[in-house]
């Protein structure tokens, strides 16, 4: 399906490395394949001696030698970054969006109105091959094309195609959800070591739990509630836990990072 096609990173910062990294590691591309262009020197030399990728010397060139184009410069330069390549795309690459918030009329009134769009919120875990991504096509996408960029995603962990009108809330959960993830891992571990574990001791617990029980959450099919009911004996230490969580409102914290997320994500694609 990428046999000798040339896909072009329009920025090289943490995200668009994920994927270059998980992209490698899957065997779906070769190194070769890869062209990056960012504005740091220094970070483009990074992807480069880490992965063996081709750097690219401007926007232009970049845009120009992809087939298959991947804008994941951050939201609040995507205006410039636009302008940049729109010359430069008469042959009518794929362009795939990775920038939170931006919406495809924007990219669409930024671009060749010939260019197919595909709008993507991946997650930071693509690094490790466990990603999660929504795919929301733009009106000139074919199912060929949306079948590629799934494909593209599916080699750095699970990817799914929805309506564009569902991205925002995509991005305040899954786009934003491993930070939320990673402080409660944390709290967890300074926990342990607060009872008397090894710090060491106390990591490889938590985050061996945090693994087993996302595992057992998505083998078994059980609702969560379900799952959480099967290890909370009467009486039993876990549901004197759940108690406290509950009392200082874990539940609606969660929920809230999440609104707020997803209203931060709408701000962007209206450029504030």
């Amino acid at each position: 399906m990428f046999r000798d096609m040339n896909i072009g990173f329009l920025g090289g910062g943490n995200m668009g490395e994920a994927m270059i990294k998980g992209l490698i590691a899957a065997s779906l591309l070769d190194a070769s394949q890869i062209h990056v262009f960012d504005v740091s020197a220094p970070r483009t030399e990074h992807l480069r001696a880490s992965y063996g990728i081709r750097l690219s010397p401007d926007a232009g060139r970049l845009a120009r030698s992809s087939r298959l184009l991947v804008l994941a410069v951050k939201p609040q330069v995507m205006p410039v970054a636009l302008n940049e390549i729109r010359p430069h795309l008469s042959h009518f690459p794929l362009v795939i969006s990775i920038a939170a918030g931006i919406p495809l009329a924007t990219l669409i009134q930024g671009l060749d109105p010939g260019v197919r769009l595909i709008r993507v919120m991946p997650n930071a875990p693509a690094l490790v091959l466990e990603g999660a991504s929504a795919l929301a096509r733009g009106p000139g996408a074919t199912d060929d094309d949306m079948a590629l960029a799934l494909a593209l995603f599916r080699a750095i962990g699970k990817a799914i195609e929805v309506d564009e009108s569902m991205l925002d809330a995509v991005t305040g959960l899954s786009g934003s959800g491993p930070g939320y993830i990673l402080l409660v891992l944390e709290s967890l571990i300074d926990a342990g070591v607060l009872m008397g574990l090894p710090r060491q001791v106390a990591r490889e617990l938590v985050l061996q739990t945090a693994v087993g029980t996302a595992r057992m959450a998505q083998e078994m099919g059980k609702h969560p509630a379900e799952l959480k009911d099967l290890i909370t004996s009467p009486g039993g230490t876990t549901v004197r836990g759940l108690r406290v969580l509950e009392d200082r409102g874990v539940r609606g914290a969660l929920l809230n990072a999440v609104e707020a997320a997803t209203l931060r994500s709408m701000e962007l694609g209206r450029g504030k």
